[in-house]
């Protein structure tokens, strides 16, 4: 039996789950922003610091070997989970975010020029946007921003039109954090290498709801982070050709991402471990490793079909919501949906919606650029996994309801 046809048993492996908000069953709608953790992934951070606390790659005692073996399983796990073409083009970051910020700094920044071009979406989240205005105003290249429709897609044609030989790199989020949106990532990375430009693809909401195939993308870089994967805060991947991280100056320095330090010089290290200085999260990479093992358990793809239920079902009760107006509507969608409520601030609504025990987030989502092509200040965001039900569905509508005859 798949453990999705038992969702009551599934549920009881999420200890935050069976929480009380207010007097009310938690209602977890906020799941693009952090998802929860299951017990197997708290046991593994817990065992780790109980049973093998001890750093890493620097020590021949068996603690120390134990937390190395532990923690390097978690690289040879997310490569086969993402469909990396080996383990050695996973670099572990604290997440999406610093991930990015290599990126920008070590491969695009040393050869920046004035005039160059980084060409990323009007949906990124500002992580794939801030870095590289911050690379491109150190050496007087610009960020274009690519187009994107009324209902929230990526327009194709226009930013495959935007490409021209002064582009440098071009940077898309696979699923929109603002929207929902799936993107056609595969179209625009062909597009792109076509043109010789690097590409570099955010799949932070992508990884944990649907079955990800990096090689398969040919993309050359892809970032993700592991609080969304089910796994502690503070762990995320970059994974990247390795030809490129080869030719990569390291991004910060300290110890392990040596080989040979002295006053006349420093010899570097081999990828990845040249790109990560210092006492990693070891508890926190050991528990992603534990997620990911979590996961295919269950299934990526049983997950995927079963998240496809839960959209349709929360599009076509939103739908019902008299003055409620979805924020981007695209075709190819997650089940994240950002909505304005008639006479109601998104922070007021949501406000209310937690009292009623229910989580959902309002705001602008780390997503100015989106909001203001939208032209609204904020929203709320119901964002679904699949630990979630059709009955917290029709819970949240009702409480939707109640929130906004208060608000009138």
């Amino acid at each position: 039996m798949n453990r999705l046809d038992d969702i009551p048993a599934l549920r009881a492996e999420f200890p935050q789950l069976a929480r009380r908000i207010h007097g009310k069953p938690l209602v977890y709608f906020d799941n693009a922003n952090t998802a929860q953790k299951p017990q197997l992934v708290i046991d593994a951070v817990s065992d780790y610091y109980r049973l093998h606390n001890a750093n890493v790659a620097r020590a021949v005692h068996t603690l120390g070997e134990e937390a190395t073996t532990l923690y390097e399983a978690t690289r040879d796990k997310l490569a086969r989970f993402v469909g990396a073409r080996s383990r050695e083009e996973v670099v572990f970051t604290r997440g999406t975010t610093e991930a990015v910020n290599l990126v920008a700094y070590s491969f695009l920044r040393p050869t920046l020029k004035p005039g160059d071009e980084i060409l990323v979406s009007r949906m990124e989240h500002h992580a794939n946007i801030v870095p590289w205005q911050l690379v491109a105003a150190e050496t007087g290249a610009k960020v274009v921003p690519a187009p994107i429709t009324a209902s929230g897609e990526l327009d194709v044609e226009g930013t495959v039109a935007l490409m021209n030989p002064r582009t440098r790199l071009v940077g898309l989020v696979h699923v929109s954090n603002a929207l929902g949106t799936v993107n056609p990532v595969a179209e625009i990375i062909a597009a792109a290498k076509a043109r010789g430009i690097a590409t570099l693809i955010d799949g932070s909401q992508a990884v944990p709801h649907f079955r990800v195939d990096v090689a398969a993308l040919d993309c050359d870089f892809y970032v993700l982070t592991g609080h969304k994967l089910f796994a502690p805060t503070g762990t995320g991947a970059l994974i990247a050709r390795r030809a490129l991280l080869d030719a990569m100056p390291p991004f910060m320095g300290g110890g392990e991402m040596i080989r040979k330090v002295s006053f006349e010089g420093t010899t570097f290290n081999d990828p990845p471990h040249k790109f990560e200085p210092g006492t990693p999260n070891i508890a926190g990479f050991i528990g992603l490793g534990a997620a990911i093992d979590w996961l295919q358990a269950i299934g990526m793809d049983a997950i995927a079909a079963r998240e496809a239920r839960l959209r349709d079902a929360m599009r076509a009760a939103l739908a019902a919501v008299d003055g409620l107006r979805l924020v981007g509507d695209a075709r190819a969608r997650a089940a994240v949906f950002s909505f304005v409520v008639e006479g109601a601030h998104a922070h007021d609504l949501a406000t209310l919606l937690d009292h009623d025990g229910i989580a959902v987030r309002s705001g602008h989502h780390c997503a100015h650029p989106t909001m203001q092509f939208f032209g609204v200040p904020a929203t709320a965001r119901a964002s679904l996994a699949f630990y979630n039900t059709e009955d917290e569905i029709a819970v949240f509508i009702d409480a939707l309801a109640k929130a906004r005859r208060m608000l009138a």
